[in-house]
């Protein structure tokens, strides 16, 4: 087992990426706290002996709360941090909502910085750490209707070469997912969404919009993200940090 022993914080891990990385750490030994706002998540926790907390991350006093929760609930310590909650909003940037745009930017980036703050020192004096931050494709490239969503996303990859530069010395790697589209409920309501938005079909979107930049023609796997992320926070991993990780079927090649 790769990560026996080894304790982890996985936020947004009730369904998509999330689940998919709690339950394949899970498998590989480690202890882990299954994070999300909803309380159907606790059905993942109990399936993989976990801990569920549920918390609201647009709440800053909240993400506090879940650090210190998620503390105690792993001894003191979480060796493995991956950053994953996030949702989308689409709209013309002169209609979005001022309201939404800021809960946004909180819950995608302000969050994960509460949550890395609160999670270095353990590491340090255990001299290992792991932190992985689910961007996107999104976070080195752009598409219309998703300011807030794209700017939470770019955030996310300064973060993570920021700090990667501050903790490498302490034996504290992190590192930035960016996949492109993955087989998960948030983008099937993106299709949704688009193609009201672009007023186009569902079929449309998947094709001409998500698909059409790519070299691989389908849809990423969940599985496939989480069995990256393993990669990561295994040993195997120590000499990769403040690298940002294109799994973008080719998305971003042209």
């Amino acid at each position: 087992m790769q990560l026996q022993h080894k304790t982890t914080l996985v936020t947004g891990a009730g369904s998509g990426i999330g689940r998919a990385i709690a339950e394949l750490f899970a498998q590989e030994g480690a202890k882990v706290v299954v994070h999300d706002i909803s309380p159907n998540a606790k059905a993942v926790a109990d399936a993989i002996g976990g801990v569920f907390i549920q918390a609201d991350l647009s709440d800053r006093e909240a993400v506090r709360n879940l650090a210190q929760q998620s503390l105690a609930a792993l001894g003191g310590r979480i060796d493995i941090l991956v950053n994953n909650a996030g949702f989308q909003h689409i709209d013309k940037i002169e209609d979005f909502p001022e309201d939404k745009w800021a809960q946004m930017i909180q819950v995608m980036l302000i969050a994960p910085f509460q949550l890395t703050k609160a999670c270095i020192p353990a590491m340090k004096t255990n001299g290992w750490g792991r932190i992985i931050n689910v961007s996107s494709l999104h976070g080195v490239v752009a598409s219309p209707f998703k300011s807030a969503y794209i700017s939470a996303k770019h955030g996310i990859i300064g973060l993570t070469k920021t700090v990667a530069l501050e903790v490498a010395e302490a034996g504290i790697t992190v590192n930035a997912i960016c996949p492109a589209y993955v087989r998960t409920a948030i983008v099937e309501k993106q299709i949704a969404d688009q193609a009201r938005t672009l007023n186009i079909s569902e079929n449309d979107v998947v094709d001409k919009v998500m698909l059409a930049p790519a070299a691989i023609k389908r849809l990423i796997e969940p599985s496939e993200i989480a069995d990256f992320a393993l990669y990561l926070a295994s040993n195997k991993g120590a000499i990769i940090t403040g690298a940002t990780h294109m799994l973008d079927l080719g998305w971003t090649a042209r």
